[in-house]
């Protein structure tokens, strides 16, 4: 398959989703949340935009039906998007569903092979940090003062093992940031109106969480699906205030994945053979 060099001429503003205070108080911070649309993949059938015109997927993970030079297309076209060169290093991890993050520090060489992580936070200028979903929540973190950036991917399994809270701890631990200096902006996942869960899940973050009950609904009036309900996007906004975050600083950008098929991937609603969008942040040079 050839793609040829990308252009400016594919660029879409709906193929990037950003934050619109950011843009206009933090010229120099990269970042961005991928939709489905604006890529090369053809593999999960066309995507399409808020109009309903068909376009090729922005898939940006290497699954077992796409195929890696359209992955690698889709890349340089998103890399182009958020840093206006094709050529910007990303800084990824090898996601494991956990607790943990990383440190990329200034003037370290962008490591060859992934480090097994959900979290990963740097003070390195030129560089994009990204995290891969399809229903799991991104939360794009940076410290305005500092200059410093993190991203963190949080399924319910690193939700509990509190992966947002224990990242800005961390970040705060290792760069010296305030919390309450910190902005914040939770991406496209499946939210509390899709994600349906069993009952082990309510008692798993019961165990962790005082604020548990608030995180869960149960749906039996005939209008909605039955069943019990988990809020993912609440669970980790509820981290972030936890960890000292400003709830005015807090952003919500996207909506649910599970809804917007035709503008998002979801494993969940496409029954896990789905693409993967990337949501991205960075420190211009």
């Amino acid at each position: 398959m050839t793609t040829g060099t990308s252009t400016n001429s594919w660029l879409r503003g709906d193929s990037l989703l950003r934050v619109a205070e950011w843009e206009r108080e933090l010229p120099w911070l990269w970042h961005g949340f991928s939709t489905r649309v604006g890529g090369v993949s053809v593999a999960y059938g066309a995507g399409g935009d808020d109009k309903g015109e068909t376009c090729g997927d922005l898939n940006l993970g290497f699954t077992a039906e796409d195929e890696p030079e359209r992955v690698r297309e889709n890349r340089r076209r998103l890399v182009e998007l958020a840093t206006g060169c094709a050529e910007t290093q990303l800084a990824l991890i090898r996601q494991i569903h956990s607790g943990a993050s990383v440190v990329l520090r200034a003037g370290e060489p962008v490591w060859s092979e992934a480090p097994q992580a959900d979290g990963v936070m740097s003070d390195q200028t030129g560089v994009l940090l990204a995290v891969q979903t399809a229903d799991c929540i991104p939360v794009l973190v940076a410290d305005a003062e500092r200059r410093v950036v993190a991203a963190f991917h949080a399924g319910w399994r690193g939700t509990v093992q509190r992966i947002v809270e224990r990242g800005v701890a961390r970040l705060c631990e290792e760069f010296g940031c305030a919390p309450e200096r910190l902005v914040a902006a939770i991406g496209p996942g499946i939210g509390g109106c899709c994600y349906a869960v069993g009952e082990e899940l309510r008692t798993r973050f019961g165990a962790e969480f005082a604020y548990a009950d608030a995180l869960f609904r149960r749906a039996d009036d005939g209008v909605l699906p039955s069943g019990l309900f988990l809020d993912l996007t609440e669970a980790n906004r509820r981290q972030l205030l936890d960890a000292g975050v400003c709830g005015e600083r807090i952003a919500r950008v996207g909506g649910c994945t599970a809804c917007q098929t035709k503008r998002f991937f979801s494993y969940r609603a496409q029954r896990g053979r789905t693409g993967r969008m990337m949501s991205v942040i960075g420190i211009a040079p």
